[in-house]
């Protein structure tokens, strides 16, 4: 009997991709780009802790958690931990304080809005900081992710399909999206993260990491978010992401990488012999 690899397995790109350390940005980076579409970031704060400091950080490891296993776990593991999402989001409704009416949290538009801005930063903080990708690779990851879109109730069909019509995807939603009161409160708390006492030192890198994040944004979002958007803040967090990238690289493999990017990285290695020569 095969190997039950989940929804990628070896050889695949988001392997590649998703496992290496610098991602954490790709994931703040997600989290401040998603809040640009207000049906999306209003269902969140009124149906979710995300406002109350003292629960945002057991939503953030949950989060992490179910990307986790989307990402690597077997099939039966992403069906469970796709369909409790797909269950909870089929409850919930959200206000939309503008028009006045009542939407569904998992609206195709509010559900696929969330998976590109997952999609679109975890591909580009790869590519900005050298993680090696082809243009013919980069379309594969933005491929492959329409699995992921799938466990949360898209449509795969419905999904953009490689980097040409995730770019095409956000030029007809632009005029849609802007940054609500809420997208701000929740930009600023990432500068100034209540967190627990034994996390102290990541509040004190906070503003540090939050500046980076914030600068990998296109210059669009920036410019919707009141912030600095020119060519020098996209070189810098390029040159900065570059610099990430590099160091992590002379870690060592057992302390550099999760048990599952580990796993990952070994079964490729173990498929493509001939790839793992030439690395």
């Amino acid at each position: 009997m095969s190997e039950d690899y989940g929804l990628f397995g070896p050889g695949s790109v988001t392997w590649k991709v998703m496992g290496e350390p610098v991602q954490m940005v790709g994931g703040f980076r997600a989290l401040i780009l998603q809040a640009l579409h207000p049906p999306s970031m209003w269902g969140t704060a009124q149906n979710s802790e995300l406002m109350d400091p003292r629960a945002a950080w057991a939503r953030l490891g949950r989060t992490i958690e179910f990307v986790r296993v989307r990402t690597y776990g077997t099939l039966d593991e992403v069906e469970r931990v796709g369909r409790r999402v797909r269950n909870v989001h089929s409850r919930l409704t959200g206000f939309h304080p503008v028009t006045g009416e009542i939407f569904r949290i998992d609206e195709p538009e509010n559900l696929l809005w969330v998976h590109m801005g997952e999609v679109d930063s975890y591909l580009d903080i790869a590519l900005r900081s050298g993680v090696p990708l082809t243009p013919e690779e980069a379309d594969a990851f933005v491929d492959e992710q329409r699995r992921s879109g799938a466990v949360v109730g898209l449509d795969p069909a419905g999904i953009p399909a490689s980097v040409g019509e995730m770019r095409a995807y956000y030029e007809e939603m632009r005029p849609k999206i802007y940054a609500c009161k809420e997208a701000r409160q929740g930009l600023r708390r990432l500068y100034n993260p209540s967190v627990p006492r034994r996390m102290l030192p990541l509040k004190l890198a906070a503003p540090s990491i939050a500046t980076l994040v914030v600068a990998t944004l296109p210059r669009w979002a920036r410019r919707m978010y009141g912030l600095p958007a020119t060519p020098l803040e996209d070189l810098w967090a390029t040159t900065t992401l570059k610099a990430l990238y590099r160091g992590t690289q002379i870690v060592p493999e057992q302390w550099r990488y999760s048990p599952d990017a580990r796993r990952a990285r070994r079964l490729t290695r173990e498929a493509t012999p001939d790839l793992a020569a030439a690395s």
